[in-house]
């Protein structure tokens, strides 16, 4: 059933994301084009977003414990240090120039574009290389 639920939860994130038109770079970028094509739609859809989970939480956390697990798992460390602001950075540095986050490209995998797919490849392999270096 967790399985379920869990492909039904990230069927109706992608399907957001489509809708909402994060999956479009083109998109993305021009939102942080101040100086020329601006378009403000991600900001809407950023505070939408924002706003449900919010929501969310409030109701959710109330509950002793979630339906199909023992315990919530929420963020215990409030630190900020080097490796949050290096992640930090990569993401943002990578949103800017390619357009996607993993948000919004793992939905459009399915166009097999070859920018989309470049991207995942790269964000897989950026992955795997941080976790070797955690690893030390």
């Amino acid at each position: 059933m967790r399985y379920v639920l869990s492909y039904l939860i990230g069927l109706i994130f992608g399907l957001g994301i489509i809708l909402g038109g994060m999956a479009n770079p083109a998109k993305v970028l021009n939102f942080f084009d101040i100086a020329g094509t601006w378009d403000p739609s991600l900001a809407f859809v950023m505070g939408g977003a924002l706003g449900v989970t919010a929501l969310g939480y409030r109701f959710v956390l109330k509950r002793p414990a979630p339906v199909l697990a023992e315990i919530f798992h929420v963020p215990t460390v409030r630190q900020i240090d080097g490796r949050l602001i290096g992640g930090s950075v990569a993401f943002g540095v990578g949103w800017g120039l390619a357009g996607f986050c993993p948000g919004g490209a793992l939905p459009a995998v399915g166009t097999l574009d070859p920018a989309v797919l470049t991207f995942t490849i790269a964000m897989i392999v950026g992955i795997l290389a941080a976790k070797a270096v955690q690893r030390g």
